[in-house]
């Protein structure tokens, strides 16, 4: 591969873009589309382009921020980083600047040509991607809740494909859920964090529990969802009680590397419980995809 494109492509962080594409799975089931189209029965290919065109808005979206974030790090990642695409001279600030700059205004004109609520909602996410970039990060509290913001927005504009903010609440659950895997970040560096994987354990077991009544009360593909739910469960609460256990900077970058990994098997509860059975299964597809990427690409 070129190394100049492969550049580009680095700074897009290709590993991290399918969790984007699936909260917007998850978003869209949510709303109801899936099922108010009747995709799942018949192939509607003006439900399914809409669908894809918003895929593709968040993947522009995702991308426009982390290399942004690397644009607004350039100084810092001279001294830290000197390998990654801008600081070693592979693309020029100039250039990734107006890359980034152009992905983001690709991921608002994706979002209007489905809808102006749909637009809005992106330009909403487009601002606290720019605030996280350029201020939130370097800020202890309000740094964790922007980022939980930028994933609660993404889930919301999947929701409003129909034109509406309809079950807009359950956005609140990706910053809850962001929030916890902050907390564990903390002692990644040195370990000895136990009260901050205590209290990260309380907020996984609020959204696990939300979300198996949120199933309950919206009794569709309960039997299917269940199984969703169960392997979210395991997979998070396993490397954290082992983080916890043996306190080791190791397990703790373990126990958020499958916190971060598993947004996409959150996403695919939510995909599987609002619409059929084979969302759910297309969103957790994504899993894999991310993980072979990963191997090929940095993810932070």
């Amino acid at each position: 591969m070129n190394p100049v494109i492969k550049g580009y492509l680095q700074l897009t962080r290709p590993a991290n873009l399918p969790t984007a594409a699936a909260d917007i799975l998850a978003g869209i089931a949510i709303s109801g589309f899936f099922l108010t189209t009747n995709l799942g029965e018949t192939l509607d290919w003006s439900a399914f382009i809409e669908v894809v065109i918003l895929v593709c808005s968040t993947v522009f979206l995702y991308a426009a921020g982390v290399v942004l974030n690397d644009v607004f790090d350039y100084r810092l990642d001279q001294k830290e980083r000197p390998e990654r695409p801008i600081p070693s001279g592979l693309v020029s600030l100039k250039s990734a600047a107006i890359f980034g700059g152009s992905l983001m205004a690709l991921g608002f004109l994706a979002a209007f040509w489905i809808g102006l609520t749909t637009g809005v909602v992106a330009l909403s996410l487009g601002l606290s991607i720019l605030l996280y970039d350029a201020l939130g990060k370097h800020h202890a509290f309000f740094g964790p809740l922007n980022m939980g913001l930028c994933r609660g927005l993404n889930l919301l504009l999947g929701i409003s494909i129909l034109g509406d903010l309809t079950h807009w609440e359950y956005a609140i659950i990706p910053i809850v859920y962001i929030a916890a895997i902050t907390l564990i970040s903390r002692g990644e560096v040195h370990g000895d964090n136990k009260k901050h994987i205590l209290l990260a354990a309380l907020l996984y077991a609020i959204v696990v529990t939300t979300m198996t009544i949120i199933l309950l009360y919206s009794d569709q593909n309960i039997l299917v969802s269940l199984p969703f739910v169960f392997l979210f469960a395991v997979l998070i609460f396993r490397p954290l009680l082992k983080a916890y256990k043996k306190n080791s900077p190791h397990n703790i970058k373990m126990a958020v590397k499958a916190g971060v990994i598993s947004i996409i098997v959150l996403d695919a509860v939510f995909a599987v419980g609002f619409s059929y059975w084979w969302v759910g299964a297309i969103t957790l597809l994504l899993l894999p995809i991310s993980i072979l990427l990963s191997k090929l690409f940095a993810v932070t």
